[in-house]
């Protein structure tokens, strides 16, 4: 049955021509039957029996050109004299179909209406005006008009409810496109997130282990026991490193963190004194300062200060030469969290904290920007008034 019910959707000028011959032949019996009495006015109904069943085929394919037919049947039989047969039902098919398609004019659908409308009293004058009395005729011509008016209406009705229709499935397409717009920011956001993750960890982690394995190596023979201990560091660096990786991966796995005896807590402020030993032990001298009340932060701005220290003193390690010191100092503010670190080192190049380098260097102060922007907070990098470079950075609690 659905079956069906989809072929004759798909095929309605099919449908349409089924019941306009219906329609013909209903008019034809009528004509021949007892419509007329004489041969001449029996062929003068034929044509307008014959229009108007093109009009109920076509109607849906060609709605205006047969508005405009069974107007003109219409004129045809009043000045013919051919009275109402069958086939004059097209008349209201043809209203319905015109009030009820978007793609003809509201002024044509209401001239429709008007000339409808106007139908029913010029039959009764053309006639019945000389079978009835006054009030027989206006009675007539009330009821003549309501089927038109239906007619109308019903189409009208069916117009808007395709019209709201219409809205509601270009407002859902549009919704989706957003909603598909959104979670591709989305995805785009979370993958440069991980990847300054990645960044921070294997730049940071394998810059430890490098400076470690060029001591071991110059120490191995004189002081086996610093080669002993520069291979722990190393040992060390690299589990720390394996295991933050493994979180991130999973992450991308399965867009949760995993839970496993390798899981890593995201660092917080409390752990850069952890790093800054980490470093120290690396080889670079760093002096540590707190100033204020220590306290919780909210999660963003604790894992983007460690991060930024992180950064920081590995550009430091890269950039500083081998005989540059640092200095980190956290300041807690009512407000917020001020971050400053500096060298007395070399510095880094020019492009390589101007707009984040032409060559593709300098992602580390790049993504500094990006953790800062994402918490609101102000990021100040450059050269430092006598050599070396400085980090100043100012956290705000509250995201702007």
């Amino acid at each position: 049955m659905q079956r069906l019910y989809d072929f004759l959707r798909r095929h309605p000028t099919g449908v349409d021509s089924f019941w306009a011959v219906l329609l013909v032949v209903l008019g034809l019996l009528q004509v021949a039957d007892d419509h007329v009495d004489s041969t001449a006015a029996r062929l003068i109904a034929v044509p307008s029996v014959l229009a108007m069943g093109v009009v109920v085929a076509l109607r849906r394919k060609w709605t205006q050109a047969m508005f405009w037919l069974a107007v003109g049947v219409g004129v045809y039989k009043l000045v013919t004299h051919t009275e109402l047969i069958n086939s004059d039902l097209a008349m209201l098919i043809i209203l319905y179909t015109v009030a009820a398609s978007a793609e003809i004019p509201r002024w044509l659908s209401r001239t429709a209406l008007a000339i409808g409308l106007s139908a029913a009293p010029l039959y009764v004058l053309r006639f019945r005006a000389d079978r009835l009395d006054t009030s027989e005729n206006i009675l007539t011509a009330l009821f003549a008009v309501v089927p038109f008016a239906l007619a109308w209406v019903l189409g009208d009705s069916l117009r808007t409810r395709r019209a709201y229709y219409a809205q509601l499935v270009e407002r859902n397409q549009r919704l989706e496109k957003e909603r598909e717009a959104q979670a591709k920011v989305a995805v785009a956001a979370e993958r440069a997130r991980i990847a300054r993750e990645l960044h921070d960890v294997v730049a940071h982690n394998v810059s430890v282990m490098v400076v470690q394995a060029d001591g071991a190596a110059y120490v191995m023979d004189v002081a086996p026991e610093q080669a002993k201990e520069a291979l722990q560091t190393i040992s060390g660096t690299g589990r720390q490193a394996l295991a933050e990786m493994r979180r991130l991966l999973g992450v991308l796995r399965t867009g949760e963190p995993q839970e496993s005896e390798d899981y890593v807590p995201q660092p917080d402020v409390e752990q850069i004194e952890v790093l800054v030993e980490q470093v120290r032990a690396a080889g670079l001298t760093v002096d540590f300062e707190v100033e204020g009340a220590p306290r919780r932060l909210p999660t963003g701005v604790e894992l983007t200060a460690y991060r930024i220290v992180q950064e920081a003193l590995t550009n430091t390690r890269k950039h500083g030469g081998p005989d540059a010191r640092a200095s980190v100092r956290l300041v807690y503010f009512d407000d917020g969290l001020g971050l400053l670190v500096e060298d007395d080192g070399r510095g880094a190049a020019h492009e390589l904290y101007e707009d984040g380098g032409a060559d593709g260097a300098g992602h580390g102060l790049i993504g500094m920007r990006e953790r800062i922007g994402m918490v609101g907070g102000t990021l100040d990098a450059g050269p430092r008034p006598g050599g070396g470079f400085r980090i100043s950075a100012l956290l705000p609690l509250k995201k702007k």
